[in-house]
């Protein structure tokens, strides 16, 4: 059985500043055709808008509040909202609020750094 303690896990700061604690993946599990990852907005913070070309994504907002875009469509987000991100169609994620705002984020195929399309 494998069990990831998220305090065992060291982040990194993406690109556009946000915070990503990589929980189980192919670099630290047997885990081999998804990843799951924490991230953390600061407030005011916001990822750069993006796409991934093979991986289709789900973000599970856990706390804080926030403003998802996906594709042309828009919509506030907040704790217990999943989120479904389809392969290939660009989107950002927008801190509101006071508290920071925490998300998991989980792809399939697992996350890879070049499969990472900035738009802006």
């Amino acid at each position: 059985m494998e069990v990831v303690t998220r305090n065992h896990c060291p982040p990194f700061t993406t690109e556009d500043g946000s915070e990503i604690r990589e929980l189980l993946a192919h670099r630290n599990s047997s885990i081999r055709n998804q990843s799951l990852a924490e991230a953390t907005l600061r407030v005011g913070q916001s990822t750069r808008t993006h796409y991934h070309p093979k991986a289709e994504e789900i973000y599970f907002i856990l706390c804080g509040e926030g403003w998802m875009k996906i594709g042309v469509e828009e919509r506030p987000v907040g704790p217990g909202d999943a989120i479904a991100i389809p392969a290939g169609i660009p989107h950002q994620i927008c801190h509101q609020g006071r508290e920071e705002l925490v998300f998991l984020c989980c792809c399939a195929p697992g996350y890879e750094p070049d499969d990472v399309v900035f738009t802006e």
